[in-house]
């Protein structure tokens, strides 16, 4: 079993088990009134490439999946190493000059 299969329970398909050849010979007149005796083989036909076009790309799916599970991780390369950049002095800003102290405020007295 693949990884991509689904493993459907027992009793998801049990119902085709009991369908017996005068089921079959119904449902073949039932399609045969609807879509009449041009038709049906068209649906046949169209049925048919629908599902040769699903199986291919399930497994086009499932070899990409098996590719990228086998393709080895490229290797980790190490960030590039930056040398420092020396300014001369006469482009470097002046520190700024230490800031005055700030009084707090007075506190009024209260008058009544």
């Amino acid at each position: 079993m693949t990884a991509l299969t689904l493993a459907l329970p027992r009793p998801f398909l049990s119902f085709l088990e009991s369908i017996g050849t005068m089921e079959m010979m119904l449902v073949a007149v039932i399609g045969l009134l609807l879509f009449g005796g041009k038709g049906l083989p068209e649906m046949a036909r169209t049925f048919g490439k629908l599902i040769r076009e699903f199986k291919k790309a399930s497994a086009n799916v499932e070899d990409e999946v098996k590719r990228v599970m086998n393709e080895e991780p490229a290797p980790l390369r190490p960030a590039p190493i930056r040398k420092p950049v020396h300014l001369p002095a006469a482009a470097l800003p002046e520190p700024a000059p230490p800031a005055a102290p700030v009084a707090p405020p007075p506190i009024e007295p209260n008058n009544p």
